[in-house]
Parts: structure tokens; sequence; C-alpha cells
């Protein structure tokens, strides 16, 4: 393991990629903290299919070792650091993530801008988060596209808008290239890639019950409710293969 000497967050590498050692419970104070440094932050939500990805994809893997903050949402994430030696403390989901950083804002007047998604979700969970987080501010929503060609205008309205926090749900990779590409010219403390927490806080797709994510099996529910979704699961029975592999190499104790 490593720690960040400017930060104090302990890391570890799962294939190659770096993932922070925050929990659930660390994670939106760790959000926070960035907040009120004030100069641009990016959060990347790392799960298997992120890591897969990276090894084949030298631009992203450059976003993910460049993000400020590394959080381990996939619990295959968490397996794979008890597999390679170097356990992490646990997760910290996307979904849940969002909540408690909506909590956290609300309590100092904070405002979210909510950036993707198809047209009506991030406006459905924008009242979900209202709802969660009394004081909560929502300085806009916008469904957007992650096209480069149309990027000057949504940079345009998330400056007039100043929020306190963006959160991007353009899945990944296509969100957390968009931040890295625009973060310096958003005018926003902290940008979020969120993946399909949008999907989950509209209503739009159910969040698993209690038991199932106390399991870490959000990603099967998903999966039966969803079964077109298959293709991007083959990544998982990859990851186990390479995980398995490098602690047979040697990899990190």
């Amino acid at each position: 393991m490593t720690v960040d000497a400017l930060s104090g967050v302990t890391s570890i590498r799962v294939l190659g990629v770096r993932v922070d050692d925050v929990d659930q419970s660390m994670a939106a104070e760790r959000i926070m903290a960035m907040a009120a440094v004030g100069r641009p932050h990016q959060v990347v939500t790392l799960n298997p299919e992120f890591i897969v990805r990276a090894r084949r994809d030298a631009a992203f893997a450059a976003v993910l070792e460049a993000a400020d903050l590394a959080l381990p949402d996939g619990v295959g994430i968490v397996w794979a650091s008890y597999i390679l030696g170097t356990p992490l403390h646990g997760r910290a989901t996307g979904v849940q993530t969002v909540l408690d950083l909506a909590v956290s804002a609300g309590e100092r007047g904070l405002s979210f801008y909510l950036l993707g998604a198809a047209p009506g979700v991030a406006e459905a969970a924008a009242a979900r988060l209202v709802t969660h987080a009394p004081g909560l501010r929502i300085a806009g929503t916008f469904a957007g596209s992650p096209a480069p060609e149309v990027e000057d205008e949504t940079v345009a309205r998330i400056r007039q808008a100043a929020p306190d926090f963006l959160l991007v749900a353009y899945g990944a990779p296509q969100q957390d290239l968009w931040i890295a590409r625009n973060k310096e010219r958003l005018g926003v403390p902290v940008a979020i890639g969120v993946g399909g927490t949008f999907d989950y806080l509209s209503g739009r797709v159910a969040w698993p019950s209690p038991l199932w994510r106390r399991l870490g099996l959000e990603w099967l529910c998903r999966l039966l409710r969803q079964p077109w979704r298959w293709r991007r699961m083959l990544a998982l029975p990859r990851f186990a293969f390479l995980v398995f592999a490098s602690r047979l190499r040697g990899g990190p104790k």
C-alpha cells in the first residue's frame, strides 16, 4: 500500500489501477473536503469493468490514474484486494456516496448539477435528492451528450449555473473522459462520474433490496432486470481470471 502525502489516503493497486482505501463512511467527508479547497477535482467510481477497460485503453487508464479520488465502488474490487493480499476497508458505492454527499451538502446549503442520463431522468433524480436532503440546492439538470462537438454548450450551461458539485452520468469511460477534458474550465470544485446512479435515484431502475446490497450482488440484480446488459458482464469473469493470474505470478502481497 502507498499513502498520498497530500491527502493522507492509503491506496492499493488492482491489476495496475490505483484504488483508494476509502469506504462508505469516509467517501462523502473526503469529497466535501475537496470542495472546500476550491480547485477542480475529479472523482471516479471504480468497478471491475473499469479495470478491464483500462488495461486496453491507455487514455482511460491515464484518467483513472490522474483522478483525485478513486473510490472502490464494485464489490469485485474489494474481493480482488483480499485475493491480492492488500485488503481494502470496504466499498463506497456511487449511489450511496451521492446520497451521503447530498445530506452533507444540504446541511451547508451547497448545490448539485446533474448532467447526463436519458431525458427527464436527471430531473427525477434531482427531485429525489431534494426530498432526501433538505437544504440541498439543484443548480441545474441537463441530459446533454458526451460528444466533443457539443462540449462548449454544455460547459457554458454549467459555468452559468456555478454548482458546487457536478454529477456526470454518461457511463464509463465517456463520463470520466468528459470530466478530464473539461474540468479546468467548468468552474466546479468537484466533478464525479456516477454511471447509472440517476437511474436508481429516479426510480427508473429499482434499487436492489438491502440483502442484495449487503451481498454485493447489485450487478446480478440489475442483470436480471436488464438482460440486455449481459455483454458488459463478460468483463467480470475476465477480471476474476486476471486477478487470480496476478496472484499466482506473485502479485501484490
